[in-house]
């Protein structure tokens, strides 16, 4: 099968790998669409030493069962695989998993290929008005989802229901579209990029801004860097909650004296429950996320084109997303 490979930092081959065997207890699925996450351009860059060269990546991934008892089945893939028995598991929070492994990331290859393997458990299917280029957004979906999830119910009751969410990208924009489907409506995006910018506000129905004016009872941290915990600290109203999201980096940035003087809850989230990701689903099939129409789709033959994009920053649309097939 052909699959686009990270051989080392900047550099992707769409190339030939070995066919995928899928195991006793995985289903064997055919790869329609696949987007480009802010941790695959991390390691193409070289800023992550969990994905090592070679490697194919991508975890955001759609598509159709192939063989077995739900041959032809449409599919959106949990690539979030955990172990089921430990007390995380047990308590619904398999993202905590000492165990958890996700594709992309060693031993498990990842999706930016025609095809991968995952455990049944793990798809959630898709109805046949949806395409599969959309269901495939349900990963970054559920990311920003089960963020937004954390920050309202920590968030004091007293408290108004406002938000600003750092980061217009993919979770960035995830994270609005969460919170306002949580009947949170005043959520206010800062974008510095103007391309973005400008998409977000004509395009998303959003309101971005370059740089926010005054505080909000609830910060997403969408991009993870120390100078963007630096602006959600300084953001943040007293009693208020922080949400952070991004992986960008581990610099300093969190200002901690402010956070006790002010009772602030800082709460970092990490990916996603399997119930947040099969409620995402939901939400993306009844439209309670939009229309989902803010894609760049290209071909996955073309993906590392799609990355030295991203890289110039030259991409408007908050999220690429590849076909292997065209």
């Amino acid at each position: 099968m052909k699959a686009l490979v990270y051989d080392g930092v900047e550099t992707l081959n769409f190339r030939d790998v070995p066919d995928v065997i899928a195991g006793t207890d995985e289903q064997l699925i055919r790869v329609e669409a696949v987007g480009i996450c802010g941790s695959d351009m991390h390691a193409y860059l070289g800023h992550d030493a969990r994905r090592p060269a070679p490697l194919i990546l991508g975890h955001e991934a759609a598509g159709t069962i192939v063989g077995g008892d739900h041959d032809g089945m449409r599919v959106t893939v949990n690539p979030l695989v955990s172990c089921l028995v430990c007390p995380a598991c047990k308590s619904g929070r398999e993202n905590l998993c000492p165990k958890r492994e996700i594709i992309s990331m060693p031993p498990r290859e990842g999706a930016f290929a025609q095809f991968i393997a995952m455990p049944m458990r793990n798809l959630v299917e898709v109805p046949d008005n949806i395409a599969l280029s959309k269901a495939a957004l349900a990963e970054p979906l559920a990311v920003s989802w089960h963020a937004a999830r954390l920050g309202i119910e920590a968030l004091h009751p007293s408290m108004d229901r406002r938000a600003i969410v750092i980061g217009g990208g993919a979770i960035g924009l995830a994270a609005a579209l969460a919170l306002q489907a949580m009947d949170m409506p005043d959520v206010t995006i800062i974008e510095p990029n103007d391309a973005r910018r400008a998409y977000l506000n004509d395009h998303c129905g959003q309101t971005a801004v370059a740089e926010a004016s005054g505080p909000a009872p609830l910060v997403v941290d969408a991009v993870g860097y120390g100078g963007t915990r630096a602006t959600a600290s300084s953001f943040v109203e007293p009693g208020g909650v922080i949400a952070h999201v991004g992986l960008g980096d581990d610099a300093p940035g969190f200002d901690v004296r402010r956070a006790t003087l002010q009772e602030i809850t800082f709460i970092g989230t990490y990916t996603y429950t399997a119930q947040d990701f099969r409620d995402t689903a939901a939400a993306i099939y009844d439209g309670r996320l939009g229309p989902l129409d803010w894609t760049d789709n290209r071909p996955l033959s073309n993906g590392a084109q799609a990355f030295r994009d991203l890289r110039a920053g030259s991409v408007a649309a908050p999220k690429i997303v590849l076909s292997p097939w065209d």
